[in-house]
Protein backbone atom coordinates (compact mmCIF):
# COMPACT_ATOMS: atom_id res chain seq x y z
CA UNK A 1 0.00 0.00 0.00
CA UNK A 2 1.13 3.53 -0.77
CA UNK A 3 -0.06 6.06 1.77
CA UNK A 4 0.46 9.80 1.37
CA UNK A 5 -1.38 12.84 2.71
CA UNK A 6 -1.36 15.70 0.20
CA UNK A 7 -2.33 19.04 1.77
CA UNK A 8 -5.29 20.64 0.01
CA UNK A 9 -5.84 17.55 -2.17
CA UNK A 10 -6.58 14.39 -0.16
CA UNK A 11 -5.05 11.53 1.77
CA UNK A 12 -4.29 8.67 -0.59
CA UNK A 13 -4.34 5.02 0.48
CA UNK A 14 -3.43 3.29 -2.77
CA UNK A 15 -3.63 -0.51 -2.92
CA UNK A 16 -4.10 -0.97 -6.69
CA UNK A 17 -2.34 0.35 -9.78
CA UNK A 18 -4.41 0.01 -12.96
CA UNK A 19 -2.60 0.51 -16.25
CA UNK A 20 -3.52 0.45 -19.89
CA UNK A 21 -1.10 -1.51 -22.08
CA UNK A 22 -0.66 -0.07 -25.58
CA UNK A 23 0.62 3.48 -25.72
CA UNK A 24 1.79 3.24 -22.11
CA UNK A 25 3.73 0.09 -21.32
CA UNK A 26 4.07 -0.92 -24.94
CA UNK A 27 4.40 0.55 -28.40
CA UNK A 28 2.85 -1.40 -31.26
CA UNK A 29 2.19 -4.25 -28.81
CA UNK A 30 5.80 -4.67 -27.68
CA UNK A 31 6.84 -3.84 -24.11
CA UNK A 32 9.01 -0.75 -23.91
CA UNK A 33 12.62 -1.37 -22.85
CA UNK A 34 12.99 -0.94 -19.08
CA UNK A 35 9.27 -1.18 -18.27
CA UNK A 36 9.56 -4.70 -16.81
CA UNK A 37 12.16 -3.49 -14.30
CA UNK A 38 10.06 -0.47 -13.37
CA UNK A 39 6.99 -2.63 -12.75
CA UNK A 40 9.04 -5.03 -10.63
CA UNK A 41 10.23 -2.04 -8.58
CA UNK A 42 6.69 -0.87 -7.84
CA UNK A 43 5.16 -4.33 -7.26
CA UNK A 44 6.27 -4.75 -3.62
CA UNK A 45 4.14 -1.77 -2.56
CA UNK A 46 1.02 -2.01 -4.75
CA UNK A 47 -0.99 -4.64 -6.65
CA UNK A 48 -0.50 -4.06 -10.39
CA UNK A 49 -3.33 -4.64 -12.89
CA UNK A 50 -3.06 -4.24 -16.66
CA UNK A 51 -6.38 -3.92 -18.49
CA UNK A 52 -6.37 -3.88 -22.28
CA UNK A 53 -8.21 -4.83 -25.44
CA UNK A 54 -4.81 -6.16 -26.55
CA UNK A 55 -4.95 -4.62 -30.02
CA UNK A 56 -1.83 -6.45 -31.20
CA UNK A 57 -2.45 -9.74 -29.36
CA UNK A 58 0.93 -9.62 -27.61
CA UNK A 59 0.14 -8.48 -24.05
CA UNK A 60 0.08 -11.91 -22.40
CA UNK A 61 3.41 -13.00 -23.91
CA UNK A 62 5.07 -9.63 -23.33
CA UNK A 63 3.98 -9.46 -19.67
CA UNK A 64 4.68 -13.13 -18.85
CA UNK A 65 6.58 -13.56 -15.61
CA UNK A 66 5.94 -10.03 -14.37
CA UNK A 67 4.19 -9.35 -11.04
CA UNK A 68 0.94 -8.15 -12.65
CA UNK A 69 -2.64 -9.28 -13.13
CA UNK A 70 -3.67 -9.06 -16.79
CA UNK A 71 -7.26 -8.53 -17.89
CA UNK A 72 -8.09 -8.60 -21.59
CA UNK A 73 -11.44 -7.05 -22.41
CA UNK A 74 -13.54 -6.94 -25.58
CA UNK A 75 -12.79 -4.08 -27.97
CA UNK A 76 -16.32 -2.69 -27.58
CA UNK A 77 -17.17 -0.43 -24.64
CA UNK A 78 -13.58 -0.11 -23.41
CA UNK A 79 -14.22 3.04 -21.38
CA UNK A 80 -17.11 1.40 -19.54
CA UNK A 81 -15.17 -1.83 -18.93
CA UNK A 82 -12.21 0.05 -17.47
CA UNK A 83 -14.45 2.20 -15.27
CA UNK A 84 -16.25 -0.92 -13.99
CA UNK A 85 -12.91 -2.62 -13.31
CA UNK A 86 -11.67 0.33 -11.23
CA UNK A 87 -15.01 0.56 -9.41
CA UNK A 88 -14.94 -3.14 -8.51
CA UNK A 89 -11.43 -2.77 -7.05
CA UNK A 90 -12.64 0.18 -4.97
CA UNK A 91 -11.88 3.40 -6.84
CA UNK A 92 -10.76 5.16 -3.66
CA UNK A 93 -7.81 2.72 -3.44
CA UNK A 94 -6.78 2.95 -7.11
CA UNK A 95 -4.17 4.91 -8.99
CA UNK A 96 -4.96 4.64 -12.71
CA UNK A 97 -2.59 5.50 -15.55
CA UNK A 98 -3.70 5.86 -19.15
CA UNK A 99 -3.38 7.86 -22.34
CA UNK A 100 -6.27 6.86 -24.59
CA UNK A 101 -9.76 8.27 -24.78
CA UNK A 102 -11.02 4.95 -23.41
CA UNK A 103 -9.02 5.62 -20.20
CA UNK A 104 -10.71 8.91 -19.32
CA UNK A 105 -13.47 7.50 -17.09
CA UNK A 106 -11.15 5.26 -15.05
CA UNK A 107 -8.77 8.19 -14.48
CA UNK A 108 -11.64 10.40 -13.35
CA UNK A 109 -12.98 7.73 -10.96
CA UNK A 110 -9.65 6.68 -9.44
CA UNK A 111 -8.32 8.24 -6.24
CA UNK A 112 -5.36 9.33 -8.36
CA UNK A 113 -5.51 9.57 -12.15
CA UNK A 114 -2.31 9.98 -14.15
CA UNK A 115 -2.49 10.74 -17.87
CA UNK A 116 0.46 10.08 -20.14
CA UNK A 117 1.60 11.72 -23.33
CA UNK A 118 4.17 9.47 -24.95
CA UNK A 119 4.91 8.54 -28.58
CA UNK A 120 1.30 7.43 -29.17
CA UNK A 121 0.01 10.73 -27.81
CA UNK A 122 -2.68 11.39 -25.24
CA UNK A 123 -6.38 12.07 -25.72
CA UNK A 124 -7.38 15.59 -24.66
CA UNK A 125 -10.42 14.28 -22.75
CA UNK A 126 -8.17 11.92 -20.81
CA UNK A 127 -5.76 14.72 -19.95
CA UNK A 128 -8.68 16.75 -18.62
CA UNK A 129 -9.79 13.78 -16.48
CA UNK A 130 -6.41 13.32 -14.78
CA UNK A 131 -4.96 14.70 -11.57
CA UNK A 132 -1.40 14.54 -12.92
CA UNK A 133 0.08 14.46 -16.43
CA UNK A 134 3.45 12.82 -17.17
CA UNK A 135 5.44 12.50 -20.36
CA UNK A 136 6.71 8.98 -19.69
CA UNK A 137 5.52 5.84 -17.97
CA UNK A 138 8.87 5.80 -16.19
CA UNK A 139 8.16 9.18 -14.59
CA UNK A 140 4.64 8.08 -13.62
CA UNK A 141 5.90 4.89 -11.97
CA UNK A 142 8.64 6.84 -10.19
CA UNK A 143 5.91 8.98 -8.59
CA UNK A 144 4.67 5.79 -6.95
CA UNK A 145 8.15 4.74 -5.84
CA UNK A 146 8.71 8.24 -4.40
CA UNK A 147 5.19 9.42 -3.46
CA UNK A 148 6.35 12.64 -1.78
CA UNK A 149 6.92 13.93 -5.32
CA UNK A 150 3.12 13.96 -5.63
CA UNK A 151 2.94 16.49 -2.80
CA UNK A 152 4.88 19.06 -4.83
CA UNK A 153 2.56 18.59 -7.80
CA UNK A 154 -0.85 18.33 -6.11
CA UNK A 155 -0.76 20.37 -2.89
CA UNK A 156 -2.62 23.63 -2.74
Amino acid sequence: MISIDIPGFRKLELAHLVLDYNGMLALDGKLLPGVAEQLAGVAPTICIHVITADTFGLAEAQLAGLPIKLTITPVESQAEAKLQFVSELGANTVVAIGNGRNDREMLRAAALGIALIQREGGAAETLASADVVCTSVFDALELLRHPKRLVATLRS
